[in-house]
């Protein structure tokens, strides 16, 4: 007890690759009062038992400059700490026995190209010369990334403790966290057992890398962690003479990836059922163990390793290995500060990607907690996008039974999760699902994101191309453009902000002027320092001292931590109401004539105008009617209190007004048709606001706000970027996100987001141009091209939207 300090600026729990990572980083930031605790011995987790993979390539650019550090990182670790960390830049092939995984492998090579990773699309022939062992007789296409690698994890781990070390931070094992104390919402410090006696360290911050055990210390802190472990199998042949130095090699399509080391063959797998482990606990003792074999479980990944790669029937096994690994439910790990809780940090839930996330995930968080800011927008991995319910071990269980087998299932565009679904329903859930809804998922909301007809069936058909729900999309398209059409949006976040100070805090933190009458529509972001978005939202003043904030329902908890954090002394109050009141939005050239046949209120320009709020009466109840689009035409949204919803639903319905009911794609893409913006996709906390195009929601001159001085130097310094919106010429290629945008033959940047235009009759996405020095006219005067899975198809290019540039439509 006489190496534990009695104090610590920042203790971090748990010896594994990410907190030895955070530890490195945060000494490395120059934080040398600093402690890691680890309750058994360093990597004994799930470390030690890592496969060492290092794949470079991630789905957004952000994730891949994580990817990329790391690989940086531990290339260069053992120079610098004299430990061997095996770290080989052999290279990696990724195959496709399939179209579609081909059509996926191609547009992974094109967002490689977009990050500047090195990539190659290669032939099946030009596998087989690369990897003579493999079966490539149905191979369809196969990349190459050539400074991939593989590394031995837990030196890996003990190369950052010691550089941790080197620095002057304390690395401890045998010391067991067994609670964070806090006071006034914030962490004071970790109470912790060593040989059977208790001690107590003062901290200002406190690191939870715990790993499967991080749920549960999190939630003795009231912090919401959702993971499970699974276990996860792979298989290590005896040395097999001339084996040689292969590329790791991933057969997503069986499930399989493959790594040569010391003359054997490790095959490891990613099985579409997988089985949670550790529902009623982990064992006091558990260090470096393993779970217990299950032939039959492995034995369909086996039998397709023997064809694909034939020396499996005649190796023999050395071993066979079974151990834990952390699950999440959307497969990406967590990182930031706890919403609930202040200076209670987390790094954990890494997904089987622990070695190659680490690196680039404790360098992350260390600077966000020595800034105060993160590097970069990491809302991907962001802790605040866990929704508190998530904590529940059921649905966890259920949940990553299926999410570990997703790491290689084919990630088609809007596919979605087939377990714990049906958790958070908005009160028109049957009433919708009895007229056809095809639901999706999002934060556990279910949402309908098309409608089938009659006698079709109500399922996804995935692909690349037009899926099966087109057709229904397009004709709900139609009626938004020409009728109307109904979303149920209930799943908006919804904040009350009251009190006597209000109006003063919502004025210092966004950018828009909200000291407006009551019955007043505010479109504003909130900002950070460097002016980049930390909410998109729309604020409505209700009273003198009360406001409404409605933000997305994924972004809520993001939203509520933000507003909290800069409340200081400010006399208002916070109230997540979004169980409240449902939203029925009503939308389309033909929206006034359904309301008025439901409602004796005035719905003309003159009396209701865009922007404003007024109650209403509808059929025989009351409701909030908010006159503002997502869609871009005329419209309104409806909120009615939870239990008059289906009332009210019923009401239009029986209006007779042709009606038509629209889902969640349709509104992605009437709202991209009008360059709306998309918060974690085309805005984030990395883009400036006047860069995004939204220098309209801003009002410096109001006074001071959190973000002004960099709107302020943006103005006067002149904009880098600028977001363009694209449509294909071609109507056929559809777009997703991260295609690459090609100006003048050169890429310059990736699509943010994409959908197709039923209106404009083609694929339309939105994208960051750079644009240093030039004018407006010089940026649309290039020639443009979108490259979509190694093709490229013309595109048009404009910075109005390409659908009702004025905006005559939301106010006829």
């Amino acid at each position: 007890m006489s190496l534990v300090p009695k104090t610590a600026r920042a203790v971090i729990i748990g010896g594994g690759v990410s907190g030895c990572s955070v530890a490195y980083h945060l000494a490395k930031a120059g934080w040398t009062d600093i402690v890691l605790l680890e309750r058994k011995r360093l990597t004994s987790g799930t470390t030690w038992h890592a496969a060492g993979l290092i794949g470079q390539l991630r789905s957004s650019v952000n994730m891949t400059r994580l990817a990329k550090y790391s690989a940086d990182l531990y290339v260069n670790l053992e120079a610098e700490t004299g430990v061997s960390t095996g770290m080989r830049q052999v290279g990696s092939i990724s195959v496709a026995l399939t179209q579609a995984r081909n059509e996926e492998l191609l547009r992974q090579a094109t967002t490689a190209r977009i990050f500047g990773v090195d990539v190659a699309e290669i032939s099946p022939a030009e596998v087989k010369a690369m990897y003579p062992h493999l079966n490539v007789s149905d191979v369809v296409g196969a990349v190459h990334l050539p400074l991939d690698g593989q590394c031995d994890p837990a030196n890996i781990a003990m190369a950052l403790a010691k550089g941790a070390r080197m620095r002057g931070a304390k690395v401890l094992e045998g010391v067991k966290v067994t609670g964070v104390t806090k006071a006034a919402g914030r962490v004071t410090g970790v109470d912790y057992m060593v040989e059977g006696e208790p001690g107590y360290i003062a901290a200002d911050v406190v690191i939870n890398c715990g790993g499967m055990w991080g749920r549960d210390l999190a939630e003795d802190s009231g912090v919401t962690l959702p993971l499970h472990a699974c276990e996860h199998f792979y298989l290590i042949t005896e040395p097999i003479a001339g084996l040689g130095h292969l590329p790791v090699l991933r057969v997503p399509d069986e499930c399989a990836y493959y790594k040569s080391d010391a003359g054997k063959m490790m095959i490891g797998a990613f099985e579409p059922k997988a089985k949670p482990w550790g529902m009623g606990g982990i064992r006091e003792d558990f260090e470096f163990d393993t779970l217990p074999e299950d032939w039959d479980h492995f034995q369909p990944i086996l039998e397709s390793a023997m064809e694909r790669m034939p020396l499996f029937q005649s190796a023999g096994i050395h071993t066979f290995f079974n151990g834990p690994e952390s699950f999440t439910p959307d497969d990406r790990y967590y990182l930031g500060e706890a919403p609930e809780l202040g200076g209670y940090w987390v790094a954990a839930g890494y997904n089987s990607v622990g070695i190659a996330g680490s690196g680039g995930a404790g360098m992350a968080l260390a600077h966000w907690i020595t800034e105060g800011e993160a590097p970069f927008d990491l809302w991907e991995v962001d802790i605040r996008r866990a929704q508190p319910f998530q904590r529940n071990r059921k649905y966890l269980k259920e949940r990553v039974s299926e999410t570990l087998g997703l790491l290689y299932a084919d990630h088609f565009p809007y596919r979605q999760m087939a377990t714990s679904r049906g958790v958070r329903r908005s009160p028109l859930h049957e009433h919708l699902k009895a007229r056809g809804a095809v639901f999706g998922e999002v934060a556990g909301w279910e949402r309908a994101n098309w409608f089938a007809n009659e006698g079709q069936a109500r399922e996804y058909e995935y692909s690349w191309g037009r899926q099966n729900w087109f057709g229904n999309a397009a004709a709900e398209h139609k009626a938004v453009r020409t009728g109307v059409g109904l979303f149920d949006m209930t799943s908006f976040g919804k904040i009350r902000v009251e009190g006597r100070d209000a109006c003063a805090f919502l004025q210092s933190v966004c950018a828009n002027d909200v000291d407006v009458p009551a019955g007043r529509i505010v479109y504003t972001q909130m900002l950070n320092a460097r002016g980049g978005i930390e909410s998109d939202l729309t604020v409505t003043r209700l009273s003198e001292t009360a406001y409404l904030m409605v933000v997305p329902g994924a972004t809520l908890q993001r939203d509520l931590a933000w507003l909290r954090r800069h409340l200081g002394d400010a006399f208002a109050v916070i109230t997540d109401v979004t169980a409240a009141e449902s939203v029925l939005c009503v939308m389309g050239p033909k929206s006034r004539e359904l309301l008025q046949a439901v409602s004796p209120a005035d719905f003309s320009n003159e009396a209701h105008p865009f922007g404003t709020a007024r109650e209403i009466e509808i059929g025989m109840g009351l409701a909030r009617a908010h006159r503002v689009t997502y869609v871009g035409e005329l419209g309104w949204e409806l909120y009615v209190s939870a239990d008059q919803t289906a009332h009210v639903f019923e009401a239009l319905e029986a209006a007779d007004k042709g009606l038509k009911l629209c889902g969640l794609h349709v509104l992605d893409s009437c709202r991209i048709e009008k360059g709306y913006r998309h918060f974690g996709h085309d805005i984030t906390d990395e883009d400036h606001v006047l860069e995004a195009g939204l220098g309209f929601a801003v009002k410096t001159a109001k006074g001071d706000f959190i973000g002004r001085e960099a709107v302020l130097r943006k103005r006067e310094e002149g904009l880098a970027r600028r977001m363009v919106q694209f449509k294909l010429r071609d109507p056929m290629p559809m777009l997703y996100h991260n295609e690459a945008i090609v100006r003048d033959g050169r890429i310059v940047g990736p699509i943010t987001s994409g959908n197709y235009g039923h209106h404009l009759g083609g694929a339309v996405g939105l994208g960051y141009v750079p644009c240093a020095g030039e004018s407006v006219e010089q940026v649309l005067a290039s020639t443009y091209e979108i490259e979509v899975a190694g093709q490229r198809f013309a595109a048009d290019a404009s910075l109005a939207p390409m659908y009702d540039p004025k905006s005559e439509r939301v106010r006829m």
